[in-house]
């Protein structure tokens, strides 16, 4: 397959915190790659980096052929990526349906006039915008609750209503930061599956920061692990739950065997 996502030598500090140490992160198209570690690894903050919230003192990020350390968030958007987020981020006034069109917008370049003065032009765009808001909200199972304020759904379907708006903008590459956070066993399982779904019918890479082991052994097509900054780790389920420094730092014994178990089913 061919390399989408190429992070290199990514270095991070905050003061003398070293958040990421030279660390390097291939993602390929149309793959499933997790990100894993202990809490305080790296993760998000190398999320943060892909996405142009922090600016490393070291290091490349590379979404094909695209300079992501030369670009500001909103043109990392129209690249190619979109994020979802550790902590629900919706608003709080809108419906769901509204919450998945301001995803629409971040990769939306408008004709001020047109829009200011409701040109033909403009009502097109709104109207195709809405429609594939909808569909949207179809594969994803919420089209009955596009209508309702968004934060009153429960956790997991405002994770979905999450999802749906970084999906709108048509992203070659999806970064999903714990999206079965807070969820019980059934609707992990449910996730799971329409993650699956979403990549055949979609045809979109993901990054996957997840903390639960059988969702990321049984989504993942390749895992890279951090420990305190550092890439510690990278291979197949299969691989990665047998080594011996990721046994140690991460997942201990018996996460190890839950990891194989899962992998197995």
């Amino acid at each position: 397959m061919a390399e989408l996502l190429n992070v290199r030598n990514l270095s991070l500090s905050f003061g003398g915190l070293k958040a990421l140490d030279d660390v390097d992160l291939t993602v390929c198209e149309g793959s499933v790659t997790g990100l894993i570690g202990p809490n305080g690894a790296g993760k998000t903050s190398l999320l943060n980096c892909v996405c142009g919230f922090y600016k490393p003192q070291r290091g490349e990020v590379r979404l094909g052929s695209s300079d992501l350390l030369q670009l500001r968030p909103y043109q990392i958007v129209r690249s190619g990526l979109a994020r979802t987020f550790q902590h629900v981020e919706l608003f709080r006034s809108m419906t769901v349906l509204e919450n998945v069109l301001v995803g629409a917008h971040t990769g939306h370049r408008p004709n001020v006039l047109a829009e200011a003065f409701s040109l033909p032009s403009a009502r097109r765009a709104t109207r195709s915008q809405r429609e594939l808001a909808r569909s949207m909200l179809q594969m994803l199972g919420l089209e009955s609750y596009a209508t309702h304020p968004a934060t009153a759904l429960p956790l997991g379907l405002q994770k979905r209503t999450g999802l749906a708006r970084a999906l709108i903008s048509r992203p070659k590459l999806v970064l999903l930061d714990e999206p079965a956070g807070g969820l019980n066993d059934t609707e992990k399982r449910a996730l799971g599956s329409l993650l699956r779904q979403l990549q055949a019918a979609l045809g979109i890479t993901i990054l996957l920061i997840e903390h639960d082991m059988d969702l990321v052994m049984g989504l993942c097509d390749s895992i890279t692990v951090l420990d305190f900054g550092k890439r510690i780790a990278v291979g197949s389920p299969a691989a990665i739950k047998r080594d011996p420094l990721v046994i140690s730092a991460y997942l201990g014994v018996a996460g190890a065997v839950d990891a194989s178990s899962a992998a197995q089913a």
